[in-house]
C-alpha cells in the first residue's frame, strides 16, 4: 500500500494511505477476531476501509490491534493514543503520546443541504457564498476531529463544538473548542488538501 502522504510532527505519527487495488488485503490476516461481528454486514468498500486501517498499524506496530470501547477505537496493549479515519479510496492512521483526532471529507456541495445540522446561524457570517462548501466541509472535519478527542454520544457537533472565523490562506492554526456551561477545551486545528479531500489534524 503506497505510501500517499505523511503530516507526521514532533508528537505524532500521521500517515495517509491511497487504496491500490494491487494490494492484497486478507481479513483473516488482518481484521481482529474481536471485531469479526462489527464488521459481517459492512458493503465491501467499507470493509476495505477498515482493512486498510489495519494494515497501516502492521507495517506501524506489528503487535497492537485496534479494539473498540463505545465506539472508540483504542491501541491493544495501551501504549499510545490513536485516530483513524478513511472515506474510500484513502485511510489514515494517527498514533501520538497525546490525544488526537483526524478525519478526511470529499468535497461535496450536498453539505450545504446539511448545514443545520452542526452549525447556528451566527456562525456562518464569515463564510463566502461562491466557497460554502470549502469552508462548511472544513468545519465539518474540524468538529469530526475534536469528537474525537472528547468522544461522547451525549455532545452535539452544533451545540458543544465551535469553529472559529478562519481564512482559506491560513489552515494550520484554525482556532476551534469544545464546551458546554462547565467548561471550554481549546485547540488548534491544522487542515491539508488533496484530490478534492479536506484532511483535519487536531492535536491536545
Amino acid at each position: 500500500m503506497p505510501l500517499y502522504r505523511d503530516f507526521s510532527d514532533d508528537s505524532a505519527i500521521i500517515l495517509v494511505w491511497k487504496y491500490d487495488e494491487s494490494e492484497e488485503l486478507d481479513i483473516n490476516e488482518l481484521l481482529e477476531p474481536e471485531n469479526a461481528e462489527k464488521v459481517k454486514d459492512y458493503h465491501p468498500k467499507k470493509l476495505l476501509e477498515v482493512l486498510m486501517v489495519r494494515k497501516l498499524l502492521k507495517g506501524l506496530k506489528p503487535n497492537s490491534k485496534i479494539l473498540y470501547r463505545e465506539r472508540e477505537p483504542f491501541l491493544s496493549p495501551y501504549d499510545a493514543e490513536i485516530s483513524i479515519t478513511h472515506s474510500f479510496p484513502f485511510a489514515a492512521i494517527a498514533i501520538s503520546k497525546n490525544k488526537i483526532g483526524i478525519d478526511v471529507e470529499k468535497f461535496n456541495p450536498k453539505i450545504l443541504r446539511v448545514i443545520d445540522k452542526f452549525t447556528y446561524e451566527n456562525e456562518r457570517g464569515f463564510i463566502p457564498e461562491d466557497k460554502a462548501d470549502t469552508f462548511y466541509t472544513i468545519i465539518w472535519s474540524v468538529k469530526e476531529s475534536m469528537y474525537k478527542i472528547h468522544h461522547s454520544k451525549y455532545w452535539s457537533l452544533k451545540k458543544n463544538y465551535e469553529v472559529k472565523p478562519f481564512e482559506l490562506k491560513h489552515l494550520h492554526k484554525i482556532s476551534c473548542r469544545v464546551y458546554d456551561e462547565q467548561f471550554s477545551d481549546e485547540f488548534k486545528a491544522r487542515v491539508e488538501f488533496f484530490d478534492d479531500y479536506c484532511f483535519t489534524i487536531v492535536e491536545e
